[in-house]
């Protein structure tokens, strides 16, 4: 692979409109990007996420690996898929407290994915909802209690994992303590290691324990760990704790970029290159064709003083490109328009037992 494809394989974009474009097909086929994420703008119907999808796969057919097709579908208020019948929130599966129908929402999270063309899916939340106030995590957390929250969470995990989709385990080290949404401004959290490790940290180390394959960093200042730098930029938060720690082996990627956390205090080309210098794998960079611009100059730039080593950004890909061998995923298959009528009987069936 060239440093170009490397480099490209390390973010994950938003695209623009209902259907594929040049500027989709540019960043696809030229900037070699290694990953797509969806929102509800671009997905209106089954079909039309298929069609949309597969034009993707067939422009990714010059690169290296196969395209990672993200979508964040979690239930309850954060909701993408079309067609699709409502699926719980965190909290109404967490009050339940029953594991086994946690693990069959988290089936039919993965086989609704799947059958859309998607092979990623950013959840679970597995933060904990201990602040009644915070603006941003609320009902999408299983709960108030580490013990909840893992329980639930895990299950919810492994549920997505038996349909071979990637679940991403959501926001280590923890947002559910904030009183800020990091969507508009920065978060600060003033709890030291040992409360983090106490509570926090419990439902993300027993998920790394029971095999996370990818973990999502928050955009949370925490100063009793790193004054300068927010988890998502931190290196004392993602390679010395996450990776060191809790001892995770799998891919890291970044929370969205372009949220106001991080784009009103630094350039997003800034942000991206400290974000993998703190040992991130993948960056999210979810709006705009501008800001991947800016993102790949940038790392290219890093990587030619010298900041960034070719063999740092080797351990990322190499991790990237297990994760990829391990849900075989293929470029190959088209995704087929996709029929939601047993799935969506089977939400039915699931909701009303409950």
């Amino acid at each position: 692979m060239s440093l170009d494809e490397k480099l490209g394989t390390m973010i994950i974009a938003g695209v623009e409109g209902k259907k594929a474009d040049a500027r989709a097909k540019r960043m696809i086929a030229q900037q070699h990007v290694g990953g797509v994420i969806f929102y509800k703008d671009n997905v209106t119907t089954p079909s039309g996420v298929a069609a949309y999808v597969n034009q993707l796969k067939t422009w990714n057919s010059g690169n290296a690996s196969p395209l990672l097709v993200t979508v964040d579908e979690e239930g309850g208020r954060v909701a993408r898929l079309p067609g699709l019948v409502a699926l719980p929130s965190g909290k109404a599966v967490g009050d339940t407290g029953d594991a086994a129908y946690a693990g069959r929402i988290g089936h039919l999270l993965g086989e609704a994915s799947k059958a859309m063309g998607f092979n990623v899916d950013y959840a679970p939340v597995l933060d904990i909802n201990s602040n009644p106030n915070n603006p941003v995590i609320g009902d999408r957390s299983f709960g108030a209690t580490a013990d909840r929250v893992t329980k639930m969470g895990l299950a919810v995990m492994e549920g997505l994992q038996s349909e071979k989709v990637v679940a991403v385990v959501k926001h280590f080290p923890g947002h559910g303590d904030t009183s800020v949404d990091s969507h508009l401004e920065l978060p600060i959290v003033y709890k030291s290691l040992s409360q983090l490790k106490a509570f926090e940290w419990r439902p993300f180390q027993k998920a790394i324990g029971d095999g996370a394959d990818v973990v999502m960093i928050a955009h949370i200042l925490f100063p009793k760990l790193d004054e300068k730098w927010p988890a998502s930029l931190s290196k004392r938060i993602i390679t010395d704790e996450l990776r060191g720690t809790l001892a995770f082996k799998g891919v890291v990627i970044t929370d969205d970029l372009t949220m106001g956390a991080i784009a009103k205090h630094y350039g997003m080309g800034e942000a991206a290159v400290q974000a993998v210098k703190a040992g991130s794998d993948i960056v999210l960079i979810a709006h705009e064709y501008k800001n991947v611009d800016a993102v790949i100059a940038a790392l290219r730039k890093s990587v030619s003083k010298g900041e960034l080593t070719e063999d740092r950004i080797n351990k990322s890909v190499l991790r990237i490109l297990a994760l990829k061998e391990k849900y075989e995923l293929s470029d190959a298959k088209a995704a087929a328009v996709p029929d939601l009528k047993a799935i969506n009987a089977a939400i039915q069936k699931e909701i009303a037992a409950k």
